[in-house]
């Protein structure tokens, strides 16, 4: 079990409190500005806050030693950087640093689950945008991480690779893990997700299943917009207008 309690970051986040549990998908969801980037970096350990703790089974990860801190939470970054162009199969085996070792097996196992069996030879900048985002994934899972923590990992992908890479998350938290993820799309969210932690102005606004964190009445006082949510579990879509529109 992760937990955020009172969590704050100077005036980027304030005293939020959440619990992320193992075998669930966790969207973090509100508008630009509103702290989704600084929480889901205090629950990596990235940053550590002013006040408030991040834990992981009830162990501040700040007084973790970084190394176990690594082999427990796989974290990938809004814009992850790859300095060298790598194979794919070597670009997922540097998920095995945390552990000192560059096991084949995890390795293999990370690129099945993500479908690159066929491109492990491949080098990195040859990938198309949803490819990179499978193999930085794949990197993530080789170091059989308990939690994965995924600052907007949907951006810049279309709609197909979208789908894709959510089946993917959707399966990881199957298998029990812990999966974090800051969503712009609010649909997404809602079709994704088994919780949503919704932010507005660095405070929790509002912590629950899609259909009550992403109620309308939320979605007007985090957004300014009069919406309404059409279709059914699992293909929702949101219609909606700004205020005054």
């Amino acid at each position: 079990m992760m937990e955020a309690i009172d969590l704050s970051l100077g005036e980027r986040l304030q005293g939020v409190s959440a619990q992320i549990a193992e075998g669930q998908v966790t969207a973090i969801c509100g508008p630009n500005g509103a702290g989704k980037s600084t929480l889901i970096r205090l629950l990596a350990g990235v940053l550590v806050p002013t006040s408030g703790d991040a834990l992981l089974d009830g162990v501040c990860l700040n007084e973790m030693p970084a190394r176990a801190r690594a082999r427990a939470i796989g974290y990938l970054p809004q814009e992850p950087q790859i300095a060298w162009d790598l194979s794919v199969r070597n670009l997922v085996s540097l998920g095995r640093l945390p552990h000192g070792d560059l096991r084949a097996e995890p390795v293999k196992a990370a690129m099945a689950a993500m479908a690159l069996d066929e491109f492990a030879d491949r080098p990195v900048s040859t990938l198309s945008g949803g490819e990179r985002a499978r193999a930085l994934l794949a990197r993530v899972l080789a170091g059989e991480p308990r939690a994965i923590l995924a600052d907007e990992p949907f951006a810049a992908l279309d709609l197909a690779h979208q789908a894709s890479l959510a089946r993917h998350l959707r399966a990881q938290a199957d298998h029990g893990r812990a999966v974090v993820v800051v969503v712009h799309d609010l649909a997404l969210a809602h079709n994704l997700a088994d919780r949503v932690i919704l932010l507005k102005e660095g405070r929790l606004h509002a912590e629950g299943a899609p259909p009550e964190a992403l109620s309308t009445a939320n979605l007007h006082a985090a957004f300014g917009i009069q919406a309404r949510w059409l279709g059914e579990p699992g293909a929702w879509v949101l219609s909606h207008s700004i205020d005054g529109a």
